[in-house]
């Protein structure tokens, strides 16, 4: 049983982060914000580290207690903790490609990202562009290429035409992704790639102007948030301009609304076709000459630094992160 040390009002809340991947590094900085932000008149929050070697709870004196992972449960001294929902701020494996939400859905609890046919979807780039596709939203070509491809260039170009992006097929924070604009350069950025993943993504470059866009649900209601214009420094919108400042981003994008309809159509589409839940952020390049806008990938968990573009796009709706996060906490007891 839970106990009610907590009083009967609050709701335990686990904020998941780490990761098995490289991109742990990004979810202790999205958790960080989230937890300095989760409302602790309505909840109480256990950060759970979720690592290679352990799920564990840091105590105030450093002690860290190891979690059930029969029932996803803690207990500290003489206090058994029962979690009601979990906030899944982990980027990379398992918290985004599904493996996480189908373990809490065998458990019944409820969380706040989607779920887990979605996430494993939507965190192979290629499934995405795939089912989009498939759905009339505009994607680039692409190659999709596996560890053992006996493709090589030349058929590889045949497919595709240069420039291209070539980029490991899942993750996200655009680790060991390479933009290919000569044949010879193509064969090092696959081996790059294939150093991040099993599968690479060899995808035609859409010229325009990049955008993204932040989606939730609250109530039942999808609300599209304000459009971000991103303006890398470098020659594409890589690691280095996402997390160490080599971007410019402009939010509420400058934008005629004939783009930004186009836009928020695109991404509310997306949100609808891929049956999203929580929030999710969904790139774009809009071409001004063909007047389209290109989807490039959905993430499921966007980061949540204080940097980021999802908090950024919550300050200009006018909302502060505590009523914002309180809303996604909200949404997934009402989604169960």
């Amino acid at each position: 049983m839970r106990s009610n040390f907590n009083g009967p009002m609050k709701k335990n809340i686990a904020l998941v982060t780490g990761g098995y991947s490289g991109e742990a590094v990004i979810s202790y900085k999205t958790a960080a914000t989230i937890d300095k932000n989760l409302d602790r008149d309505k909840f109480i929050v256990y950060k759970i580290d979720i690592t290679p070697k352990g799920w564990y709870y840091e105590l105030i004196d450093g002690r860290k207690l190891e979690v059930n992972k029969n029932d996803f449960t803690l207990q500290m001294d003489n206090v058994y903790v029962k979690f009601d929902a979990v906030f899944i701020g982990l980027h990379g494996t398992p918290g985004e490609d599904g493996k996480l939400q189908g373990y809490f859905d065998t458990l019944n609890i409820p969380y706040t990202s989607c779920d887990a046919a979605t996430s494993a979807i939507t965190f192979n780039k290629r499934y995405t562009v795939a089912v989009a596709a498939m759905e009339g939203i505009n994607v680039a070509n692409s190659v999709h290429l596996f560890k053992d491809s006996l493709l090589n260039g030349t058929e590889i170009l045949q497919e595709v035409k240069l420039p291209v992006f070539v980029k490991p097929n899942n993750g996200g924070s655009s680790i060991g992704m390479s933009k290919v604009n000569q044949k010879e350069e193509l064969e090092k950025a696959i081996v790059k790639a294939f150093k991040e993943d099993e599968q690479v993504l060899v995808e035609e470059m859409i010229s325009g102007r990049e955008f993204t866009v932040g989606v939730f649900k609250t109530k039942g209601n999808i609300i599209v948030m304000p459009i971000t214009e991103v303006i890398s420094k470098k020659d594409f919108f890589d690691y280095e301009a996402k997390y160490e400042g080599a971007s410019t981003e402009i939010t509420p994008a400058e934008v005629n609304e004939y783009i930004a309809d186009k836009l928020r159509d695109s991404a509310r589409r997306a949100y609808t076709i891929f049956n999203c839940r929580g929030v999710v952020r969904i790139d774009f390049i809009y071409n001004e000459v063909e007047n389209k806008a290109y989807m490039l990938e959905i993430n499921t968990i966007p980061g949540q630094s204080e940097a980021s573009i999802v908090p950024q796009q919550v300050r200009a709706m006018g909302w502060s992160l505590k009523e914002f996060y309180t809303k996604l906490v909200e949404e997934c007891f009402d989604e169960k």
